[in-house]
């Protein structure tokens, strides 16, 4: 791990993702966090959700990493755990990237993964 990563065992968050984040939610103008998961899908089985955590229920674990909290249901940690959550500007691209180790495989276009 690079020295801008807030590590854990559950879920790791780079200061890149962390400022992201915090930038969507100002701009947005509510929320607490990022609400991320898995749900079965596309070509390899499974796929990353992301949407703005509003709220932390009670079966919800919440990290925090450089000030930005990232929200998961707990029946989504066996996928998700042990992830690092970065942010990267590629070319004209920019978006979120898991580097997930349970991910055996991905698809040829990157949406979904096998575990």
């Amino acid at each position: 791990m690079n020295e801008a990563t807030i590590e854990s065992e559950d879920l790791n968050v780079t200061q890149a993702a962390a400022e992201r984040i915090k930038a969507q939610l100002a701009k947005r103008g509510s929320g607490i966090g990022l609400r991320v998961g898995v749900r079965k899908s596309g070509c390899s089985g499974f796929m990353y959700t992301m949407d703005y955590a509003d709220e932390v229920g009670a079966d919800d674990d919440v990290f925090t990493g450089y000030g930005a909290k990232v929200v998961i249901d707990r029946r989504h940690m066996d996928v998700l755990r042990g992830t690092t959550l970065d942010f990267r500007s590629e070319g004209l691209n920019r978006m979120f990237r898991f580097d997930n180790p349970h991910a055996k495989n991905a698809c040829g276009c990157g949406e979904s993964f096998t575990v």
